[in-house]
């Protein structure tokens, strides 16, 4: 089994939705990322908190075997985001976004990091990916994340990333920004001619499209939820999932694996969303996704 490297925020939140609000609730893509993928393989995160960090929420990660060797504990306040959800919850408004610590984060790798084979640059400016890959030194597989501020600020930094990692997970509107394309079948694949193996394409309620050089598209469903109470960080899960699928298998991944990884990456986003923060993936058990994945087989037919 593989290690994963995996280097974005570790923040708090505040989150308001039709189901109710929580004012400072643990949060960031590192976060989410990891524990969902320490459910299948190993974690090493790198990042920066502030003074405020709680060592509850520090220890939370711990408690699933997820190395803190790289995560940085500095002078300030730990990064925060405050957004609200209206209507059909798919998309965040933005309310506050303070930096704070993390506006001069400056990834550097434990050297027992640097060997690690796979690697996640969740949602940082493209030229801190840049430099996380720099000090990798022969990882099997490589993903990443984006987003539209990167997408419009940074795009020439964007494309020489985009050309040396192996899958990109990006949102329907981001793919569309990112290519110009109209809808996210058209975007996949000018996608991968940016160098890329594979996208991933998250859609939310609709599920994932999948889009390999090798065997064109995978499209199916998300796990139907009666009740999504608050879907900050579901893409992040989709990817922790993702890759501790992936990691599991310790090999170069197929499309196949790809696809098999994209289920397990919807079906832990599937408990994200059932409450505020990580406060339902924090107690997610092997046992709970092998159980809602028969459901989710007969949801796909198979």
């Amino acid at each position: 089994m593989s290690e994963i490297l995996v280097v974005g925020s570790l923040a708090y939140d505040g989150v308001e939705t039709p189901a109710g609000k929580v004012d400072r609730a643990l949060g960031g893509s590192a976060n989410y990322f990891s524990l969902a993928a320490s459910l299948f393989a190993g974690v090493r995160v790198v990042g920066v908190v502030g003074e405020d960090y709680a060592v509850e929420d520090e220890n939370l990660l711990k408690s699933r075997n997820v190395d803190l060797s790289g995560l940085e504990r500095v002078a300030g306040k730990t990064f925060f985001w405050k957004g609200k959800y209206e209507g059909d919850l798919n998309e965040a408004i933005t309310l506050t976004t303070e930096l704070n610590v993390f506006e001069s984060f400056n990834p550097k790798l434990p050297e027992k990091f640097r060997d690690s084979n796979f690697v996640f640059l969740a949602n940082i400016a493209p030229e801190l990916q840049l430099q996380v890959l720099e000090q990798v030194k022969q990882p099997k597989f490589v993903g990443m994340d984006t987003m539209n501020f990167w997408i419009s600020s940074k795009k020439e930094s964007l494309l020489k990333i985009l050309s040396r990692v192996d899958v990109v997970l990006i949102n329907e509107k981001e793919a569309q920004m990112l290519t110009g394309a109209s809808n996210a079948i058209s975007a996949a694949p000018k996608i991968t001619e940016m160098g890329p193996r594979a996208v991933v394409i998250k859609r939310g309620e609709y599920g994932f499209a999948l889009y390999t050089k090798d065997e064109g598209f995978h499209i199916l469903p998300a796990m139907p939820i009666p009740e999504v109470i608050d879907p900050t960080g579901a893409g992040d899960t989709f990817a922790g999932g993702f890759f501790g699928h992936l990691a599991r298998l310790d090999k170069v991944p197929s499309a196949a694996d790809m696809r098999d990884a994209c289920v397990a990456g919807t079906l832990l986003a599937s408990f994200t969303i059932q409450d505020f923060s990580v406060k339902s993936l924090s107690k997610v058990t092997l046992d709970d996704v092998r159980l809602r994945s028969r459901d989710y087989l007969k949801v796909i037919g198979r």
